[in-house]
């Protein structure tokens, strides 16, 4: 599924009636007027969009950049000249519009959404049946709902594109906050709950359901602040019985633990050479000497110490995660993503976006510090064989949250966004690099390529 990648958004729209734009059409009919009728072309169409979630640009590599990285998690193990010394400057808050990571998560996160947009606005006129026709709907607006998300994590200020582009007359480059953007999703993710099942079978496992959806709008309103449609949203996942934790951590992980009882969306990859391995492996293992550093064209990601030293004494999921020898600290490295795979950056590992410990954490963040609260937070840590915490436990709630997600989540992408979430970024950030907080940047600059081809429609973002 996976093909040229588009590099502006701009030439995704004056290019729209091109090879790019029809290629989600099947490969025997690439006239556009004929494309996207039957329940075939668009199961395609589908999959593509999901297809996009794979992209370099996005879950398969840079979202893990731009996220994690950023974090006091992990940190650029590529030094600091050559190819690495951008990553170096993501890193120490230092980057520049021109980065190729930053133009790299701009184009094909459009991309994807570009693909969600063909399937919304073309569906309704096609021979699918109603019920698939439901169904490849409510995916598309999550997929694109997804995105849309990490733009505005990533970015903040970004254009909202919501039709298919049939012309560059049809562009929207008008910039929207993170505030509007967030709006739209929460007017998508509403409408996709009422399409999609709760649950799939066979071959559809693993596609989006309404527990990844309504997993999706709580986080979006706890980004919000919105705590009471939070509350709703993820008690909706909670109440549908559909997923429980499982009892050992270590079995969260790895191709013969995937989509399993705990698992509410996961990015899908498959090893077998044939280009659907995910590079995991590498990007948080590369000490084991795969070829992911630098000289491979990525980035190590390192834990930092300050991670190593956060964990509580007697927490499970420190020895069911990351390997330390103590004589050899350099070999320090994670094991969430320790993979048999065909070849380099083909692993079987699949990409958590949300699993149930998630819900249970954001719900206690959304009901604030009480007993029912901390009944979910400790049932996430009697998993991790730690003792009960209460209101009398030492620290603020925010605190004790921050904490225990950390713990959690280390390494799957949730570190930045929960101190951004909760009011933390700067001074934590700050902290960690010895820095002023006044050079913590709270998103990142525009693409300048973009920019430059937008004819002063694009607006650089300020620090």
């Amino acid at each position: 599924m996976k093909k040229n990648i588009l590099f502006t958004l701009l030439i995704l729209i004056q290019f729209s009636c091109s090879k790019e734009f029809t290629e989600l059409s099947p490969i025997s009919e690439r006239n556009i007027q004929s494309a996207y009728k039957t329940a075939t072309d668009f199961s395609v169409a589908v999959n593509g969009a999901y297809d996009a979630l794979q992209l370099s640009g996005t879950y398969g590599k840079v979202y893990l950049l731009l996220n994690e990285m950023r974090s006091d998690n992990t940190f650029n193990g590529g030094g600091a000249n050559g190819i690495a010394a951008t990553l170096q400057e993501i890193d120490l808050f230092k980057e520049i519009a021109t980065a190729t990571e930053l133009s790299s998560s701009w184009a094909d996160s459009y991309k994807g959404i570009a693909r969600c947009n063909i399937i919304l606005d073309k569906i309704d006129a096609s021979v699918v049946p109603d019920d698939l026709k439901k169904r490849y709907k409510g995916e598309a607006l999550y997929i694109r709902s997804l995105f849309y998300y990490n733009l505005a994590i990533i970015f903040g200020n970004v254009p909202l594109q919501l039709t298919d582009v049939a012309s560059p007359g049809d562009v929207n480059l008008k910039q929207y906050s993170a505030n509007e953007v967030y709006a739209q999703i929460i007017t998508d993710l509403t409408l996709a709950e009422t399409l999609l099942p709760a649950k799939y079978t066979g071959v559809d496992v693993g596609r989006v359901t309404t527990g990844a959806v309504s997993t999706l709008l709580g986080k979006v309103y706890l980004t919000k602040g919105d705590k009471t449609n939070a509350i709703v949203a993820l008690n909706k996942v909670v109440n549908s019985k559909n997923y429980t934790l499982v009892t050992d951590y270590a079995k969260l992980w790895g191709g013969a633990n995937e989509n399993g009882a705990e698992s509410i969306f996961e990015i899908q990859f498959k090893t077998g050479g044939q280009g659907e391995g995910s590079g995991y492996f590498e990007y948080f293992a590369s000490i084991l000497g795969r070829s992911g550093g630098v000289g491979g064209g990525n980035t190590p990601m390192p834990m930092t110490p300050d991670l190593l030293a956060s964990y509580e004494v007697g927490d499970l999921r420190y020895a069911k995660s990351i390997y330390k020898n103590n004589k050899l600290p350099d070999t320090t490295y994670s094991l969430k993503y320790i993979t048999t795979q065909t070849t380099t950056f083909d692993g079987d590992n699949n990409w958590y976006v949300s699993r149930y410990a998630d819900v249970l954490l954001m719900l206690a963040e959304a009901l604030g510090e009480g007993t029912e609260a901390y009944t979910h937070i400790n049932l996430v840590r009697a998993r991790a064989g730690l003792p009960a915490i209460s209101a009398s436990t030492s620290g603020t709630f925010t605190e004790k949250i921050l904490k225990e997600r950390r713990s959690e989540f280390a390494l799957e992408n949730h570190r930045w966004q929960d101190l951004l979430r909760l009011g933390a970024a700067t001074s934590t950030i700050a902290k960690h690099l010895s820095i002023t907080e006044s050079n913590v940047r709270k998103v990142f600059p525009i693409p300048q390529k973009e920019i430059d081809v937008s004819n002063g429609k694009l607006i650089q973002n300020t620090f």
